[in-house]
């Protein structure tokens, strides 16, 4: 090895600009060999960080262990540690205990701590010790944040606000904290809640430049005249904001010439990433030809048959089951009548879960490959495919009877997906597509008369892979339990 390759601060510089470019493989061996033969923790740190980000888990796993035998008492290890064990599904409220001894005002330790319980089915405990720390430290914005999120999960939505106004009792003109509030109104769609809670921050004092989103947001979802002021009058330092919102309001209340006008101008300055779900509505209405261009192949839609390459389904579905410890509903996520699992699922280590991760990532290169050729242009073609597949995000959703998922997007993914793991048997007087996936119907708040571009029967065994900006949703089903796995595929750098 060479000189300049065993210096750490090179080799620190070089893995950190490898995770950016996407490059981990290619500094790893070097981060590992001098990290080995000089025993330096922070080359450790660095080496778990880049298994890490290449989902090896059970070797970013030890690499923090012996980061932390060196140097016992640095608390960004320590809580590297516990961030990573806790991501690999393995115990961790001991090991954000010890980070929190180093670093006891650290914010995200604690929310971390807090998520390690949840994990451990110690809910109530984290949402109580999260509450008694915002007691003591009211502006502490992510600390309201997560506990509005756990108290939702725990069932007691209804709850979810209550640590916001005992702060605004005791601060009423913190912007910070009305902004907090107006935001949760807005993770929950309470569009009603948004506006009266505005015009509550306006009466306590808060400036009007911290509102004007929030007020121009409430009066695009509610507001029925074609250009509402509070929407369209805005001030240029909020404008770019609101392309979404103003395009969301024309098409709720019938305006398509003027949003059609509005993605295009959007799309043609490159500000136009969230739009792409909207312009296939807009494009269908309008009998616009870049309807089939956008989501018209038939290889953006693959319906796989994955079982010979899964884990048993009865071990898979037992597996899945006990991850969900959730009793209630995410703030901001589509499932209604079930629950969803915390946390990246497909980086747990556990043998069932690896197997599960193997498969889809086949499944995934396979539809990567059949796609049409790259196009700079398109959302799902524009994106090289060399890279490995990495994830944004996975868990799973056990949906019971009467449960649904409304129709949503995921704007941080590329690919989407659906997996069948545990499906109830259909009664005879349920509707034929009871449960089925619908793909390319837009959100039902936006009032629109547009039926599915496709519906997929559920099938155990089935994986649907689509692209993440095509609205999808399920149709509900009357009794039983379905559990499913899902994942997005996160863009390639």
């Amino acid at each position: 090895m060479s000189a300049i390759s065993a210096d750490p601060e090179e080799l620190e510089e070089g893995a950190a600009s490898a995770l950016e470019a996407g490059e981990e493989e290619q500094q790893l061996p070097r981060v590992l060999a001098a990290a080995e033969r000089l025993r330096n923790p922070r080359l450790w740190q660095w080496a778990g960080l880049l298994q890490r980000s290449l989902d090896e888990y059970e070797a970013a796993v030890a690499s923090f262990e012996e980061a932390v035998r060196l140097a016992p008492g640095d608390a960004s290890i320590a809580h590297g540690r516990a961030r990573v064990a806790l991501e690999a599904g393995l115990p961790a409220v001991e090991l954000f205990d010890q980070a929190a001894s180093l670093t006891p005002a650290d914010g995200s330790v604690l929310i971390g701590r807090a998520a390690a319980r949840v994990a451990a089915g110690e809910g109530e405990r984290a949402s109580n010790e999260v509450a008694a720390i915002l007691e003591q430290n009211p502006l502490w914005i992510e600390g309201h944040e997560q506990l509005a999120q756990l108290l939702a999960t725990l069932g007691r939505a209804g709850e979810a606000s209550e640590s916001l106004e005992r702060a605004l009792r005791r601060f009423p003109t913190d912007q910070e904290l009305w902004s907090a509030l107006l935001s949760l109104h807005l993770r929950r769609e309470d569009y009603r809640r948004l506006k009266l809670d505005a015009e509550r921050a306006a009466n306590s004092g808060v400036g009007p430049a911290a509102l004007l989103l929030f007020q121009a947001i409430a009066a695009g979802e509610l507001d029925d005249s074609v250009f509402p002021p509070a929407l369209f009058g805005t001030p240029a330092a909020v404008t770019p904001q609101l392309a979404i919102w103003r395009v969301r309001h024309l098409l709720r209340v019938g305006a398509m010439s003027e949003a059609s006008a509005l993605i295009d101008a959007e799309l043609g300055a490159g500000r136009g990433e969230d739009l792409w779900p909207y312009a296939a509505v807009v494009w269908r209405m309008t009998g616009n030809a870049r309807q089939h261009w956008l989501e018209g192949d038939e290889r953006f839609v693959a319906v796989l048959d994955v079982t010979p390459d899964l884990p048993p389904l009865d071990v898979l579905s037992a597996t899945l089951r006990s991850l969900h410890r959730a009793k209630g509903e995410y703030l901001d996520q589509s499932v209604r009548g079930g629950t969803q699992t915390d946390g990246p699922l497909l980086s747990r280590v556990d043998p069932v879960v690896r197997k599960l991760r193997s498969a889809i990532v086949e499944a995934v290169e396979g539809y990567v490959e059949q796609l049409p050729p790259i196009d700079p242009e398109h959302p799902l073609l524009r994106h090289r495919r060399d890279r490995r597949i990495r994830f944004a995000g996975s868990w799973s959703v056990r949906l019971r009877g009467g449960g649904r998922h409304a129709n949503h997007v995921h704007p941080q993914g590329w690919i989407s997906s659906a997996l069948y793991v545990s499906l109830p048997e259909r009664s005879a007087a349920e509707p034929e597509d009871s449960g089925w996936l619908t793909l390319g119907q837009p959100q039902e708040s936006l009032g629109l008369d547009l039926p599915p571009r496709r519906r997929i029967e559920p099938v155990v065994g089935r994986l649907v892979l689509f692209p993440s900006y095509m609205w999808h949703g399920t149709v509900p089903f009357s009794h039983g339990e379905r559990l499913t796995v899902a994942f997005d595929v996160r863009p390639p750098i």
